[in-house]
């Protein structure tokens, strides 16, 4: 059920601190980790601490969690010092969109140039 931790889901289970990850950032509802398969030099996922399968899901029940992520993908941004040369914020919603991980979840891309259009 979404907002409840799950117990197959690997994010809830960082949140709760059952499976490690290097946090770098942590707020009353958001938890920041580097990914463990970094696409760029900064690669940061920042995920809610309560469980929503997905961006859309998380916007349309908690609007307030989806900005706090939001919030705090700039800040990982700023203490990673990427904001100067540019970062990307993305969101993959669905298995056809590389979701892989169903708990909603913003990576956070610098340190490189991106291209576009992506993928």
């Amino acid at each position: 059920m979404a907002g409840e931790p799950q117990p197959d889901c690997l994010f809830c289970k960082i949140v709760s601190g059952d499976v490690p990850a290097t946090i770098v950032r942590e707020t009353e509802t958001t938890v920041a980790f580097r990914d463990i398969n970094p696409q760029a030099p900064t690669h940061v996922l920042v995920i809610p601490r309560l469980h929503h399968p997905d961006a859309a899901s998380l916007a349309a029940a908690a609007p307030e969690i989806a900005a706090d992520i939001l919030r705090e993908a700039g800040h990982v941004a700023a203490d990673e010092k990427i904001v100067e040369t540019g970062y990307r914020i993305v969101f993959n919603t669905g298995s056809g969109a590389g979701q892989t991980v169903f708990h909603a979840h913003a990576h956070v891309l610098g340190g490189r140039g991106m291209q576009w259009p992506p993928g």
